[in-house]
């Protein structure tokens, strides 16, 4: 079986209980990430087995999401995945023993997506090369905005 990996990381000058207060904030993910335009925390305060309920926008397309958190780990990382896709996204904190911290966000498929998420990535986002750079670079822009509040509140 396969494993697809698309992976960015930032080095952030903030300590990892500051960077962990801004990734583990799942309600600012709208203003971080230019898919995700909204995350809803479902149940109270989230950690592993909380649901949330994801908003997504490209363009003129929107679609809705939901996903599990399957690690909440503070100031060390957490995960979810989203069942109808079988992505999980990852942030993964790495104390550099400087003031500063690593983050990394990934996004894995183990295997291949499912079909709803492959005809939809071909017929309305592009195909999946195309897709995958989108993601890639939102990605990144999402590390920017959360070293941005790392930084600010440290």
């Amino acid at each position: 079986m396969t494993t697809e990996l698309i992976t960015t990381t930032r080095t952030i000058n903030a300590t990892p209980e500051n960077v962990w207060a801004a990734v583990s904030d799942l309600t600012a993910m709208g203003d971080r990430s230019p898919q995700c335009k909204k995350m809803f925390v479902l149940g109270g305060t989230p950690g592993v087995g909380t649901t949330t309920l994801n908003l997504n926008r490209r363009g003129v397309l929107f679609w809705p999401t939901w996903s599990k958190i399957t690690r909440w780990s503070p100031n060390d990382g957490l995960e979810w995945r989203v069942p109808i896709n079988g992505s999980r996204w990852r942030f993964d904190l790495t104390d550099n023993g400087d003031g500063t911290t690593e983050l990394a966000e990934s996004r894995i498929v183990t295997g291949d997506t499912t079909i709803i998420s492959r005809a939809m990535v071909a017929a309305a986002l592009g195909g999946n090369e195309t897709f995958e750079s989108e993601l890639k670079k939102g990605m990144d822009q999402t590390l920017a905005a959360i070293a941005d509040t790392a930084e600010r509140s440290g």
